[in-house]
């Protein structure tokens, strides 16, 4: 490849109007061979079955005749068929894919596989944190202790509601009604998991039902986790034993706090703070922010890793757009959304944020041009995208969408399509139609990975939501395509007996099962595929912003 000068365009958009133009230097080699290069041209700084035939003259008593026979037909047949399952109860029921062939039919069949999931658990595992679909029992976790917290009937309650199972809601309601989260749990928890499954939704559960027992239980949830913000500088503490009282970090994380964690607390405390009129927890999260504001940036990045002192320390300088440090980012968007676009802090600092990835970390492939975030080490690049990652393709068009400059606006919607194309390469390109944990891009592949730890596919739903967000965009009727072929796909590999589970290797022909079918789940993929088949007017994203959990709020006005 011969390497030209590169000239990028750096637009500074404030009140005096654009910037200057400046010389990017040439891209280097990486890896001895050169297999990306850095991808935007711009950078932006901050600113009923059919009726049957009949003879005309014959209709009336012809149909009236046949409708009587059915009917009578019909009774017996359910009579019958009550009296077998007393006798011998049927398994439960699998959706038949071959149904559906349009949006509405679609969406219907996505009910159906929530239905079916939510029926084993409910069968297997109540009152478990999660279902092992295949050994029908239950599973938890390390995330969650050791206590059995329902966390799946929690995360899946908002979206019982808005499918309208309204059977299941109801029994899902009964069981958080009794549900004393503090007296359940054991062990450590996760401070982070407990917010946004727990907290997020139960928040969510009030903002769509206005029952006020949910927010009664989300603000018990959110104060049981307050000790863990008892640090010199505010940043909390990773995990809590809520008997104990105790606090710690993660033995692997050397004392150090992670950004995706303690950075992913404002919008659910502030949402409550102001929905409660209790102003700890907006405190508590505010606090963070001041901390994070007044730090020296690298280069404008986060690190992933801080220290809890006073003031802070960054830890080893590692940046990513996914794991452990994603949902910082998504939440600096969705707390200006959130509130109504109010908090200008938020949005500045979402800005210099993205601005400083676009710069140091977006790279665009040789062979077949699929734009990624790099991590860095250092200075070290390493050119590997996760499937935690691909959210940022539904974040960027998500700014797009409220951003009123236009010029901006297309850059990110441009932004996110090309994010969209790429994680969806990444399922095209796997033996099942399902992408993996990770994908690299070197000389050899793109895309792909070869590396055996990184081609586990847990029910993520990273993927799926950033088309859901191209779809509400654009309309263009091949995110919905993408989706319904995801559904076929975890149809054909990831149901079980009594739900569905993550697969071990999405290469493998005939992959094995993890046995596992993962609270989020409910919470997310189910959410995300069946709003993507669904009217814009379920859950208008002027209305509504979705928690990291995709646990919709809703938006001050």
């Amino acid at each position: 490849m011969h390497l030209k000068h590169i000239w990028v365009v750096f637009l500074v958009f404030r009140k005096g109007g654009i910037g200057k133009i400046a010389p990017l230097s040439p891209n280097l080699k990486r890896y001895g061979s050169p297999i990306a290069r850095a991808a935007s041209p711009f950078f932006f700084l901050p600113s009923g079955g059919a009726d049957l035939y009949f003879r005309e003259e014959n209709s009336v008593h012809v149909r009236d005749t046949f409708i009587r026979n059915e009917a009578l037909r019909k009774k017996e047949q359910e009579e019958l068929l009550k009296k077998a399952e007393e006798a011998n109860p049927v398994p439960i029921p699998k959706p038949e894919i071959g149904a559906a062939d349009d949006a509405e039919g679609r969406r219907v069949f996505v009910k159906q596989m929530i239905k079916f999931a939510w029926d084993g658990y409910r069968k297997y595992a109540w009152g478990e944190n999660e279902l092992r679909p295949n050994s029908r029992s239950g599973h938890s976790s390390s995330i969650f202790g050791y206590g059995k917290t329902g966390a799946t009937i929690i995360d899946a309650i908002d979206t019982l509601f808005i499918v309208g199972l309204k059977e299941e809601y109801k029994e899902a309601r009964d069981w958080i009604s009794e549900f004393n989260f503090k007296d359940l749990a054991k062990g450590d928890l996760s401070v982070f998991e407990t917010n946004i499954r727990f907290t997020g939704g139960l928040l969510s559960a009030y903002a769509l039902t206005g029952d006020k027992m949910f927010l009664t239980k989300a603000e018990d949830v959110a104060t049981l986790l307050l000790p863990a913000f008892e640090t010199p500088s505010g940043i909390p503490y990773s995990l809590i034993d809520l008997q104990t009282g105790r606090v710690k970090t993660y033995s692997w994380a050397s004392g150090k706090a992670i950004l995706s964690e303690y950075g992913s607390i404002q919008l659910e405390f502030d949402y409550l703070s102001n929905l409660t009129g209790n102003p700890i927890f907006a405190q508590k999260s505010n606090k963070i922010r001041d901390v994070l504001t007044a730090m020296e940036k690298p280069e404008g990045l986060y690190p992933i890793y801080i220290s809890m002192d006073n003031p802070p320390r960054w830890g080893q300088h590692l940046f990513s757009m996914g794991a452990m440090a994603d949902s910082w980012y998504e939440y600096l968007l969705k707390q200006w959304i959130a509130t109504g676009k109010t908090d200008q802090r938020t949005k500045r600092e979402y800005e210099e944020a993205i601005f400083a990835m676009e710069k140091r970390m977006l790279y665009k492939s040789e062979q077949s041009n699929l734009w990624y975030f790099a991590k860095l080490n250092g200075n070290r690049v390493e050119h590997s995208f996760e499937h935690l990652a691909c959210f940022c393709g539904g974040m960027v068009v998500l700014h797009a969408m409220n951003e009123e400059n236009a010029t901006i606006a297309q850059h990110y919607m441009d932004l996110g399509k090309n994010i969209g194309h790429t994680c969806h390469e990444s399922y095209a390109r796997s033996t099942t139609g399902i992408g993996p944990e990770s994908f690299q891009f070197t000389s050899s592949i793109e895309a792909k990975t070869e590396r055996r730890q990184d081609s586990y596919y847990i029910l993520r739903p990273e993927v799926v939501e950033t088309w859901f967000y191209l779809w509400r965009a654009t309309k263009d009727e091949k995110y919905r395509q993408w989706a319904w072929d995801h559904v076929q796909n975890l149809e054909k590999y990831a149901k079980g007996n009594a739900g569905y589970s993550g697969i071990r290797n999405v290469y493998d022909s005939n992959p094995e099962q993890d046995d596992v079918q993962q609270s989020f789940l409910f919470a997310e993929l189910f959410k995300y595929l069946y709003l993507i088949f669904s009217d814009d007017d379920v859950l208008p994203l002027d209305q509504w912003v979705f928690n990291t959990e995709a646990h919709p709020f809703r938006i001050r006005h």
